[in-house]
């Protein structure tokens, strides 16, 4: 029996390493599944460009070449992950005997390139490899436990863990969102976790779109309807936390959608989508969405304060300034509004101060 040592052979931190310090590759990852996009490596599949369907990200568009071939080919995200299972779970012709040679090359390649790129992406460590005759065994590092295992059940293995990705990538039915998810998803944006809201929500957008647009769908009784629109509306906010605003819009329009009929969900949606317009300085339509949250009974206290600001931020100072006081009535706090009406009052000056002494507020 021969035994070789892999540690000169195995590829830990490849995928990490190929993205440091490249935030497109980051956000490609985000999209797509940082294993899928290894998966695209080891393929030799080169994704071009990547247009995205924020309310149903499978259909989200992949263009991409392959290899040295001529041309680019596009399939939407979900038939462009199946093309790379189907790559990654395809039989090679594996080496019989004992590897050509002891160097890292000739043994990723008695191995299987690809399984050696494979097992770090599932945390399998590779140790060594031992040969007798054709029967070749490979010790691996699952979990903190070694094992033996022959070499074709090694690559069972990795395969059976690229299927269980695919498994869980698929879209899931309309019909199969799990409403016992909303009160974690509370409780995560209570604490300020957006990525806590992410991983409980971030796969709903998609199956709601398709689900309000059939009878069914229509036919969900307000409380599960006000559910949805909720889920919807914490998982847009946190969106915008991140710093991904169109995702949060159109996330937050398809939650307006599904509240349309209920007047304190709507409210509270359409305060956040204004929210998220104000992440990207564009004020002028968050007023029109405070104002439309304002008159569907939203918290006088929570919005006077944000339509205050924006009003500043258009140099509209007067509307700020008596926005800001209305807020004050309503229960907001001093904090709230000091900078609007500081700044707005520098810029009104004298003229303010004399209507304000013959017009108290």
């Amino acid at each position: 029996m021969k035994t070789y040592a892999l540690d000169k052979a195995r590829a830990d931190g490849w995928l990490e390493q190929l993205g440091d310090g490249s935030q497109g590759f980051t956000q490609l990852c985000e999209v797509v599944g940082e294993r899928f996009v290894a998966f695209s490596v080891i393929a030799g599949i080169r994704i071009t460009a990547l247009t995205v369907d924020p309310r149903n990200p499978d259909q989200s568009v992949v263009e991409f070449e392959i290899g040295e071939l001529p041309g680019s080919q596009r399939l939407s995200l979900s038939d462009f992950r199946e093309r790379l299972a189907q790559a990654m779970l395809s039989e090679d012709e594996n080496e019989t005997g004992a590897p050509k040679g002891a160097d890292a090359e000739s043994l990723q390649s008695y191995i299987g390139f690809r399984y050696v790129l494979l097992a770090p992406l599932y945390d399998i460590g590779l140790e060594c490899l031992k040969v007798d005759g054709d029967l070749a065994t490979i010790e691996v590092a699952i979990g903190g436990q070694k094992t033996d295992l022959p070499l074709d059940d090694f690559r069972d293995l990795v395969r059976d863990r690229v299927r269980e990705d695919v498994q869980q990538q698929r879209a899931p039915s309309p019909f199969s969102i799990d409403l016992n998810l909303v009160p974690r998803a509370r409780a995560a944006a209570k604490a300020e976790d957006s990525d806590g809201v992410v991983e409980l929500l971030g796969s709903w957008p998609g199956p709601l779109s398709l689900l309000l647009r059939t009878a069914e769908g229509q036919g969900l009784a307000p409380e599960v309807r006000a559910t949805l629109a909720e889920a919807l509306g914490m998982l847009g906010s946190a969106f915008v936390d991140l710093g991904r605003t169109e995702w949060a819009q159109e996330v937050l329009r398809l939650g307006i959608q599904w509240g349309q009929d209920q007047l304190e969900v709507s409210a509270d949606l359409f305060r956040r989508l204004g929210g998220a317009y104000v992440a990207e300085e564009r004020h002028g339509e968050a007023i029109g969405l405070f104002r439309r949250a304002l008159a569907l009974g939203a918290p006088r206290s929570e919005v006077l304060p944000a339509l205050a600001r924006s009003f500043l931020a258009r140099d509209r100072h007067i509307a700020a300034i008596l926005c800001a006081e209305d807020a004050l009535a309503a229960g907001a706090s001093q904090d709230a509004v000091r900078d609007v009406r500081t700044k707005a009052k520098e810029v009104l000056g004298t003229p303010w101060e004399r209507f304000r002494t013959r017009v108290p507020a």
